[in-house]
């Protein structure tokens, strides 16, 4: 496995655009609420730790996953000044194809929205085996791609200002 043994989440903040100027959504998926609130404490931390403030960031929670595209969508068309849009979730490798549909419909998803609209939207969705793979990867011995993800955010912001000159 890529990530055994090393915590992915550690990064060097003066490589980061300073976040100050920027603001940020949050969707969060309901769904395995022990392994979300994880990844959204994570990625709320990272963005202050680099400058921003609480008051530019924005955080809606929708049921699932699945609802995550719905959820980005309409806080792109809502939130015009968003700089860019965390989609977070979490889901669990089960007994039926559900898990395949689910991942896949998500991953599409997240991807026509980068491309039909110009506010990014970064992919924080964990397609984990197991749980303990879910634990791991949302502040566990692997970090938090939650604040993988918030650094991702950071630097699309930056870049999507950037471009617009």
């Amino acid at each position: 496995m890529a990530t055994e043994n090393n915590n992915l989440s550690v990064y060097d903040k003066t490589t980061i655009p300073n976040a100050k100027d920027f603001r940020f959504g949050i969707v969060v998926s309901e769904w395995n609420p022990n392994i979300t609130e994880g990844m959204f404490q994570g990625a709320f931390d990272a963005i202050l730790d680099c400058g921003g403030i609480k008051e530019n960031i924005v955080r809606w929670n929708v049921p699932g996953s699945f609802e995550l595209v719905y959820g980005c969508k309409k806080m792109q068309e809502s939130y015009d000044m968003l700089d860019a849009i965390i989609a977070i979730g979490s889901v669990i490798q089960g007994e039926t194809k559900h898990f395949d549909f689910v991942c896949e419909a998500t991953s599409q998803g997240i991807k026509d929205l980068n491309v039909q609209n110009d506010i990014p939207v970064i992919f924080c969705v964990l397609t984990d085996n197991n749980l303990q793979q879910a634990i791991d990867r949302s502040g566990g011995k692997h970090g938090n791609k939650g604040t993988e993800a918030a650094i991702v955010a950071v630097k699309m912001a930056q870049l999507r200002k950037e471009a617009k000159f």
